[in-house]
């Protein structure tokens, strides 16, 4: 993945954004630098041009040596460098070319001189997909800025039909709750003329770099899924939730970068309790990764009664575990702990359970309690019992941490296949991509983990024997449809 753009030294836009999104959708990063500029998370100060023959230097020792998946172009700066892009993108070919228009920063300043506009228009067809803001787009149909969301998609069909290329219509800037998002392509290139992904607003002021990280990780994704509305489905939730996470950084005093790697999980330190028990759990997530219930869920093969049974057990299970998980929240030392466990029993409640309701619903499945959702929940009813919160957390921590687990690698699978059209399972796949509840395993993970630093040697070992008990009937739980059947 090569990414032509500018440097920003406060990391949060231009090459070091490019590269942080595209190291975080699965790619690797290089970067040809086409400007410096002075700025931080409050603005622009100064911007430098470097001389346009050295940016051909460094795309022609790229492409000279290394096959190049994908290019996002961002900031360019002067008619030059425009020019020297356009020449090298002629000669090589790139199979993806994403092109960010950078001509106005979110904070108002302009990047792109005025006498370069001319020749950015010119580089326009060149570009499979074109990503501009609300303000950049206006400028290049030569309208006015569009405040709502119908004007701005007739802008995006004029832009489309001008440049023969798919136009990504952002609704960042828009005065609404809403943040809608929508590929535009006139010459039938998707499956309709515009494709709208809804979306709702992060209310956050952390927003340096976002049309940055946007256009670097589509062209990422599209190297990968060959999909531009695939590649869509699977970035927006992923720049929904670096926007979530973004205050965790607290970088700067104005507006603040998002946090790109909010997805992964974080590096357990060595020695610590939870690294103990994410080691004690290997064994147990090879077998729930071996089991023919696993890949028949993630390719869609997996019998629909087979299903059903397991959604039904589920349905069961969600209950008892409620109770557990408010159990956890009497037991908690602190108020910030009370609260999570609470908040989690009523999730599972009020979301989680919703998605088993109205699958189960449509099918006629009697849940009757089976031998392996009785074990798990009298093995944390027992749990809870014990009157030790510390062994209680390590016991209800699996049904976090190994389901994160094991759903964002069935979710990432499925979106390596491109969502396949007709897949049984598409709904309940989506559903591993929430960023909630990722934070909330991380949360979980963090409470035990101090639980296990302060307690006893004792406790220690009562709470990895509880842990390990939950993963072990994890394994069991996903196995269970196929011994029901």
């Amino acid at each position: 993945m090569l990414s032509i753009a500018g440097s920003d030294p406060s990391g949060g836009a231009g090459i070091q954004a490019d590269l942080k999104s595209i190291a975080a959708l699965g790619g690797y990063g290089m970067a040809a630098i086409t400007a410096l500029t002075a700025q931080n998370t409050q603005g622009v100060r100064s911007v430098h041009v470097p001389p346009a023959n050295f940016l051909a230097a460094q795309l022609d020792a790229l492409s000279d040596d290394i096959a190049i998946d994908a290019v996002k172009i961002g900031m360019l700066g002067s008619a030059e460098v425009i020019e020297v892009v356009g020449e090298w993108l002629r000669k090589v070919r790139p199979a993806v070319v994403v092109l960010d228009p950078v001509m106005v920063a979110t904070s108002g300043d302009r990047l792109l001189q005025e006498s370069a506009e001319a020749a950015l228009h010119a580089l326009l067809p060149l570009a499979h997909l074109i990503t501009p803001n609300l303000v950049e787009l206006a400028m290049l149909v030569g309208g006015d800025v569009q405040e709502d969301w119908a004007g701005a998609l007739e802008q995006g069909r004029a832009l489309s039909t001008a440049t023969g290329a798919t136009v990504l219509v952002k609704g960042g800037h828009l005065d609404s709750e809403e943040c809608p998002d929508a590929l535009v392509n006139t010459a039938g290139l998707l499956s309709g003329e515009v494709v709208v992904l809804p979306g709702e607003r992060v209310a956050t002021r952390n927003s340096h770099g976002t049309g940055c990280s946007l256009s670097s990780a589509m062209a990422t994704a599209q190297a990968r899924l060959g999909d531009w509305e695939a590649s869509l489905r699977e970035v927006k939730p992923w720049l929904a939730g670096a926007l979530e996470a973004s205050g965790t950084l607290e970088v700067g005093t104005g507006n603040g970068p998002v946090h790109h790697f909010h997805h992964l999980q974080p590096l357990l330190p060595e020695g610590s309790f939870a690294a103990q028990l994410w080691s004690e759990a290997q064994p147990d997530l090879k077998d729930i990764y071996a089991l023919d219930f696993i890949h028949g869920l993630a390719s869609g093969s997996l019998q629909e009664k087979e299903f059903a049974y397991y959604l039904a057990q589920d349905a069961i299970y969600l209950n008892g575990y409620s109770r557990v998980l408010a159990r956890a929240s009497a037991l908690a030392p602190t108020e910030a702990e009370q609260l999570f466990w609470a908040g989690s029993a009523s999730q599972c409640l009020e979301v989680e359970s919703e998605l088993h309701r109205s699958w189960l619903s449509t099918r006629t499945v009697q849940p009757q309690l089976g031998p392996v959702t009785k074990s798990y929940v009298d093995h944390l009813t027992a749990a809870s019992a014990s009157g030790s919160y510390a062994v209680l957390a390590a016991a209800v921590l699996p049904c976090f941490w190994l389901y994160a687990e094991v759903g964002a690698t069935l979710h990432a699978r499925f979106l390596a296949a491109g969502e396949p059209a007709g897949h049984p399972y598409a709904a309940w796949l989506r559903t591993y991509a929430d960023e909630d509840f990722a934070a909330a395993t991380r949360r979980a993970i963090a409470i035990v983990d101090e639980a296990g630093r302060k307690a006893s040697a004792a406790d220690r070992e009562a709470m990895i024997t509880a842990f390990k008990q939950s993963c072990r009937l994890e394994v069991d739980f996903f196995d269970a449809p196929r011994l029901h059947s």
